[in-house]
């Protein structure tokens, strides 16, 4: 047989292939934007399109990241005075006083060390949760123009609207974000956290949300939860769902000391949570609690609110964290974590509206090629454990793919990645010199 050949189709060969739930120990993929067949090297096709010999390596699908915040790139280095003894001190001393001085061109240079990076450990897709005091309007435009229209990346934005901001850009720049309307773009309404939203800013934004999700942390620290009992006698999650903001896909990252009634208002209202295993141990902010989500049947996505790129590594640390969480060593199995990588990339093609996280013909072709050579037997039975141990430790793809375009090839970007850096060098320097830093 003869694939019909196009300019952009390519094969990868000689591949071990994995999914998540299928394995293939050496097979063949042939692409375009999406996948268009996948089998075994002993039925591979005539074939006159580009090949690329995956031999030695193992084919995954690209990996998402949740939650994070993009813009915290720019601060790598700085010299912030910093004694936090509440999480609260954490974003006075700190993430307030920084996104306070953001304008459109830091976010746009943070967006492009932040993607590339994030590329690096296959990570092809994002949700970000943005802040920036001097530019909130044209922000999410300034990330979309870097995630998506240079790196070719897919992601999806918000702002994160705080009554430390003009609420009115915060609305307007959300609702702008909600039109974005492709396959590589799309918008969530972000909140910060209930203990920086007034009553007035919640039903404000109730006025205008009209259904669509929300993107918010949730009871990251007990102070959140503290805030909310003592100024409005409820929960944290009460007060988004008297508001009517509890919406089907919303995203509330952390969860870290909700209670049993707030999980199942999450589960009813069909909401998911974004765990952050590092920045909860990082923050000192305590260990979520497993048991109360896998009972209320909650989605679980992985994210790393900022902290760094490795999102294989994040995986990990849930698996290790959930488990302490708990006091439990058998307290996560692979079939329970399984469950929750798949249950991602569904959500995440849910609200792209595409067929993503499977290696099979008519899901994208957001691919990463890792170089693997397995010290045991591997097959289908146990291919995610030699992934889980093997790889996501030190994810470190060689070639990464999105929307069958090559976007990492050989470990090294299809862009220049010197001039990259010294942009983003350049922005930096002008934010810092804001911030009063060196």
């Amino acid at each position: 047989m003869k694939v019909k050949r196009s300019k952009t189709m390519k094969a990868i060969i000689n591949v071990k292939i994995y999914d998540y739930e299928t394995y293939i120990e050496n097979g063949y993929c042939i692409y375009g934007k999406e996948i268009l067949e996948v089998g075994e090297m002993i039925l591979f096709p005539d074939f006159d399109g580009e090949i690329i010999d995956g031999k030695g390596k193992i084919l995954l699908p690209g990996l998402i990241n949740f939650h994070t915040h993009i813009y915290s790139t720019l601060v790598r280095g700085a010299a912030i005075p910093f004694l936090p003894r509440t999480f609260r001190d954490i974003l006075e001393q700190l993430w307030w006083k920084f996104d306070s001085k953001l304008d459109n061109t830091s976010t746009y240079h943070s967006a492009m060390v932040y993607g590339l990076e994030s590329l690096k450990n296959g990570v092809t897709s994002l949700i970000d949760h943005h802040a920036s005091g001097i530019d909130i309007t044209g922000s999410l435009d300034a990330l979309k123009r870097a995630i998506v229209d240079k790196l070719g990346m897919r992601g999806i934005f918000c702002f994160e609207t705080s009554d430390r901001f003009n609420i009115t850009e915060c609305i307007e720049e959300n609702l702008a974000g909600l039109k974005y309307d492709s396959f590589d773009a799309k918008g969530m309404f972000g909140l910060h956290a209930s203990m920086s939203l007034s009553e007035e800013t919640l039903d404000k934004v109730s006025r205008v949300l009209k259904g669509a999700p929300i993107h918010v942390h949730v009871a990251e620290s007990i102070e959140d939860e503290e805030d909310s009992i003592d100024k409005y006698r409820m929960r944290v999650v009460n007060r988004y769902l008297n508001y009517g903001l509890l919406n089907k896909d919303s995203i509330l990252a952390h969860c870290v000391h909700i209670n049993e009634d707030e999980a199942k208002f999450i589960s009813q209202n069909k909401a998911v949570i974004a765990l952050n295993p590092t920045s909860n141990m990082n923050n000192a902010v305590g260990s979520f609690n497993i048991d109360l989500f896998r009972d209320k049947n909650i989605q679980i996505l992985i994210g790393n609110d900022g902290l760094g790129t490795n999102i294989a590594k994040e995986w990990t640390y849930f698996f290790f964290a959930g488990k302490a969480g708990i006091n439990n060593a058998a307290g996560i199995g692979f079939d329970e974590l399984l469950k929750y990588i798949i249950g991602s990339y569904e959500y995440f093609g849910r609200r792209m509206g595409i067929k993503i996280g499977k290696i099979k013909q008519g899901y994208v072709a957001d691919l990463v090629l890792v170089p693997y050579l397995n010290p045991t037997n591997m097959n289908e039975r146990n291919a995610f454990g030699h992934v889980f141990y093997g790889l996501f430790d030190n994810f470190k793809p060689s070639d990464v793919i999105v929307k069958g375009k090559t976007l990492i090839e050989d470990y090294e970007s299809i862009l220049d990645e010197k001039k990259l850096y010294k942009n983003a060098h350049i922005a930096s320097k002008a934010l810092w010199e804001r911030l009063g830093v060196a």
